[in-house]
């Protein structure tokens, strides 16, 4: 294999938000040179360099709100890198056309695999750490499951009361269309409903509200 054949580490930059967040990405991806490699870290939010991705966080303190997302011609790809991955940060995603939610609580390799898998195209929604151990430790297991719901159609449900779209559905989980759609016609068969009303209120009276990211 020739130089040029070797494939170079992905470009991140972290913009626009504090040090100690800045220094915590800094020290994870060091372990990872030939994969990803931090260019820039700071609290500005352009870049100075070309970058493969730009990982910015729309909620955090003195950010700005939803209005400074970045636009700059460097950045091929921007993602939302945020302590707060719930339906509001992946609409916003959806909304400025993102390229999905990264968790700050994610640990080193985690992040790593998400960042290779947004600069392939894909866009990724990443779950809190927390909220899989948490799932992982709940002894009743997840809402719907005692009427038959699978965990899956039960995952399904809980967007479908939250109010997201079908489509929108289908990036929180991942999923083609055609999956979210055979989710919901078999959820609702065993919930015996026939609309997407009719199941926001069966899923209100068996405790999904509770459930809602």
């Amino acid at each position: 294999m020739s130089p040029t054949d070797v494939e170079a580490p992905i470009r991140v930059a972290l913009i626009d938000d504090c040090e100690v967040v800045a220094r915590g990405v800094a020290a994870m991806l060091a372990d990872y040179p030939g994969r990803v490699d931090l260019v820039e870290a700071d609290h500005r939010l352009v870049v100075a360099q070309p970058v493969d991705i730009a990982l910015w966080d729309a909620f955090a303190p003195g950010a700005g709100g939803e209005d400074r997302l970045v636009d700059d011609s460097l950045v091929r790809r921007t993602a939302l890198y945020t302590w707060d991955v719930s339906s509001r940060s992946v609409l916003l995603a959806q909304e400025r056309h993102l390229s999905g939610v990264l968790s700050k609580s994610a640990s080193a390799g985690r992040l790593v695999d998400a960042l290779e898998r947004v600069d392939a195209g894909e866009n990724v929604v990443m779950r809190p750490e927390h909220e899989i151990a948490e799932e992982r430790a709940e002894e009743d297991g997840w809402p719907g499951r005692a009427e038959g719901l699978t965990r899956r159609q039960s995952d399904v449900v809980c967007l479908v009361v939250a109010g997201l779209s079908n489509q929108q559905i289908a990036h929180a989980c991942y999923l083609s269309m055609n999956s979210v759609k055979s989710y919901i016609r078999a959820a609702y068969r065993t919930m015996g409903v026939s609309s997407r009303s009719q199941a926001v209120l069966w899923g209100v009276d068996h405790g999904f509200r509770h459930h809602l990211p």
